[in-house]
């Protein structure tokens, strides 16, 4: 008898600390997605740049993964967000392929599946945007139910052992800047690596500087989030991403598919991850693969139809590389141009490798940075942001100094581009149509051309008119300094 005691005591003891056990296991992470909006890389002292302090994404790298090659799906605030939201390539939203355009309720999108998963989701903010989502099915913004009184109230309401994705979408370093913040925020406009894509002159220096004074304020509002989280006790379990929705808003960088338009930062962070050197990833991510790799962090094993492809592998240590090149898109910014009602954007595709950025132009004979007057519009070269830097190129565009800078960035383009890296960072030099790159000009067309098979891609062969006719929820015109929307 006493035998069946101790078995009994044994057994008992067993379950106690499987119990104990289960009691103890990790929960699902949760997942903070900090979203910039119009972030260019470099512009962080994580990339090297010495101009700009960005402590608080100093702090989390060194528990995380920096990535050096990630890029946006298009260069265009509705568009990126969308895609990033369903992670897939715009082309494949239907209406949601243009800046304002409408994103099908029907497409599943991670909040969606992470929401049936059990876990609490909320953005504060800029979610999807710029758009007006109830026209689309929508009775919240696609990010998630809106915390109105943000992040810290979000986390004290939060249920105990419930798990939360929350998006974080600030404006910064969005258009319009503050004149002269830049030199209060003791940046000096002469320490500033100026892309060579835009005249060295004081003003634009200072417009810059205004903008990296914005990606300063965005970490510091890092390192408020980061405070709340160790404050609730949530830090350890929470993965952080941070990231870019587009490029800066300059001529020849947003709306445009060169590297400023489309290659943004990347950081993903673990506090359970002991500080250290931080990791860096040279591999191409494009930002379509977020929405899988939420999923495996969340472990929702179904999934609907995906173009993106999980970072998971990679970042565990079991792949070295994501993927060896991206290929990029771009239709519809702003209402820019007169041709079809007003609904005329400029279709592009590219592909990017380490050595070279291919573009193509399906509608060369359109200005790229949109008309420079429509008329009864407000519209004034639509698709360049307004600001300090586009009105001293428009006043200066015969300027010696200027005026080549100002056909890059504002005037007609050839049916291909082709940009040599290693010499040509600013993407300034179109090597198409010279004899000593015809090989590798065909062979990267051939290339876009059979993804643009593989996607199913409506411009593909010239198509893709219904593009230009689909409507927007609302309406964007870009003047000489600002934007104004409007709804019918």
């Amino acid at each position: 008898m006493k035998s069946v005691y101790r078995l009994i005591s044994v057994l008992c003891l067993a379950l106690f600390a499987l119990s104990a056990c289960q009691k103890q296991a990790p929960s699902r992470p949760n997942i903070l997605f900090i979203l910039a909006d119009d972030w260019s890389y470099p512009y962080a002292s994580i990339y090297g740049d010495s101009s700009i302090r960005t402590p608080n994404l100093d702090r989390l790298a060194q528990h995380g993964t920096v990535f050096t090659n990630a890029y946006c799906a298009s260069p265009s605030c509705t568009p990126s967000r969308a895609a990033m939201l369903t992670g897939r390539y715009p082309h494949n939203l239907g209406e949601g392929v243009n800046l304002c355009g409408r994103l099908d309720h029907s497409v599943p999108t991670y909040v969606q599946l992470l929401e049936k998963e059990g876990y609490s989701v909320a953005f504060d903010r800029k979610g999807w945007a710029p758009g007006d989502f109830l026209k689309m099915g929508y009775t919240q913004n696609p990010a998630g139910d809106s915390a109105k009184l943000g992040f810290g109230p979000f986390i004290d309401q939060l249920p105990k052992d419930k798990p939360f994705f929350f998006w974080f979408g600030t404006n910064d370093p969005h258009r319009p800047f503050t004149l002269g913040d830049g030199k209060k925020a003791g940046i000096d406009p002469q320490k500033i690596r100026l892309p060579a894509f835009l005249p060295d002159v004081p003003e634009i220096r200072s417009d810059v500087a205004d903008y990296l004074s914005e990606v300063e304020r965005f970490d510091r509002e890092i390192g408020d989030l980061l405070t709340k989280l160790e404050s609730s006790g949530q830090l350890a379990n929470t993965i952080i991403v941070v990231a870019s929705d587009n490029g800066m808003p300059f001529p020849h960088a947003k709306a445009n598919l060169y590297d400023y338009g489309t290659r943004v930062p990347l950081l993903i962070s673990r506090f359970s991850e002991a500080a250290s050197q931080p990791k860096r990833n040279d591999s191409f991510v494009n930002l379509i693969d977020l929405m899988p790799t939420f999923l495996d962090w969340a472990g929702v094993k179904e999934r609907p139809e995906l173009d993106g492809i999980s970072l998971v592998p990679v970042l565990a240590g079991q792949k070295p590389i994501h993927r060896s090149e991206v290929f990029l898109e771009r239709e519809r910014h702003c209402l820019c141009r007169a041709e079809f009602d007003n609904g005329a954007g400029y279709p592009m595709r590219a592909i990017r490798t380490n050595e070279y950025l291919y573009i193509q132009n399906f509608r060369p004979d359109r200005m790229p940075a949109g008309d420079e007057t429509i008329p009864n519009t407000p519209s004034i070269f639509g698709d360049v942001d307004g600001g300090p830097t586009k009105i001293y190129m428009m006043d200066h565009r015969k300027d010696a100094a200027v005026k080549n800078l100002f056909t890059l960035g504002f005037d007609k383009r050839p049916a291909e581009e082709l940009y040599i890296l290693k010499d040509d960072p600013y993407n300034l030099h179109n090597r198409a149509g010279e004899a000593g790159y015809a090989q590798t000009t065909k062979a990267l067309g051939q290339r876009l051309e059979a993804w643009m098979k593989q996607e199913n891609d409506p411009r593909l062969g010239g198509g893709g008119d219904q593009i230009d006719k689909y409507e927007s929820t609302t309406h964007a015109w870009i003047t000489r300094d600002g934007i104004i929307f409007w709804d019918k």
